[in-house]
């Protein structure tokens, strides 16, 4: 075929499996390195994420009572990392309040989900009474 480039054949999949971790060589999702200039403070590694979560974890955990500080970088564009600083006041560990907020936040968008799904299925049923209703169908 002319023209053809085999590079292009799996584009989407290929994508994809950039923000996939390869857990077969070792690769974990997150990580945590106590930083050591400060008290009560870890390091979260994210792999294979971007500003997104980064953000959006940020500012959840800045929300949370025990949590002095919070705030992430995202070291350069090209390099899908993402690194969260947290510092709490010493009553609980920082992973601690990172595993909660991302339960907190896992719910949440559960939620948003389920009702997101259920008015879709809703307004699909009405749309579909109203066809039957134009089309002389009681």
């Amino acid at each position: 075929m002319a023209g053809h480039n085999p590079k292009h054949e799996n584009t989407v999949d290929d994508c994809f499996e950039l923000f996939l971790v390869n857990e077969a060589e070792g690769e974990k999702k997150i990580s945590e390195q106590p930083f050591a200039g400060t008290s009560n403070t870890s390091d979260f590694t994210l792999m294979k994420e971007d500003h997104t979560i980064g953000n959006l974890l940020s500012e959840h955990l800045k929300q949370h009572p025990h949590v002095l500080m919070a705030g992430y970088k995202v070291g350069h564009p090209n390099v899908p990392e993402v690194l969260i600083r947290l510092q709490t006041d010493g009553t609980v560990t920082p992973r601690e309040v990172f595993i909660d907020v991302c339960k907190q936040l896992v719910a949440a968008y559960g939620q948003l989900g389920r009702e997101f799904t259920r008015e879709y299925e809703l307004r699909r049923m009405v749309a579909a009474g109203e066809q039957d209703g134009a089309n002389g169908r009681p």
